[in-house]
């Protein structure tokens, strides 16, 4: 995934972090969806996006399967406060990509569809994350202004 993004004009960072996003949705799936049950469905699905003049060119990135349907609204990250390993795929999920849209299949299982630009919101907060680690002025704040108003109730998910 990280070298697909590199062709399309991704930064290193922004490309390792589509990639992250796309292997955390995996990860979702299996564990959450299939219960880690071997044999299932999983369907990834790439194209690019032409520059829409603002957020430049992009990928879109549809992630589909069929395991059992949850209501989209509750897939939530769980609280950053709650200090312990794992859970929080859904979270890093929706950091490093400008749109993550879960939604419910026709039929059977979920789809994830994951939107990210070369000049969008994500990878604004890619290239201050990396200055700020770089220059030492510190990167324990990974959270973005629309997590502030997330609603992390620790709903299905991860």
């Amino acid at each position: 995934m990280a070298g697909t993004a590199k062709r399309f004009g991704f930064s290193h960072d922004s490309s390792s972090h589509l990639a992250l996003a796309v292997d955390e949705a995996l990860c979702n799936v299996i564990r959450h969806g299939y219960k880690q049950e071997v044999g299932h469905p999983i369907w990834i699905k790439i194209w690019p996006l032409d520059d829409d003049g603002t957020l430049g060119p992009g990928l879109c990135i549809v992630i589909e399967d069929e395991a059992e349907q949850i209501d989209p609204s509750k897939i939530q990250g769980r609280d950053l406060d709650d200090i312990r390993p794992g859970g929080l795929g859904v979270h890093i999920i929706r950091q490093v990509v400008d749109e993550a849209e879960y939604a419910a299949r026709d039929g059977a299982g979920m789809r994830l569809k994951l939107v990210k630009r070369t000049n969008g919101p994500s990878a604004k907060r890619t290239q201050e994350l990396t200055t700020r680690c770089a220059d030492g002025t510190g990167c324990d704040d990974l959270s973005s202004p629309a997590d502030a108003s997330s609603n992390h109730d620790g709903k299905a998910g991860a």
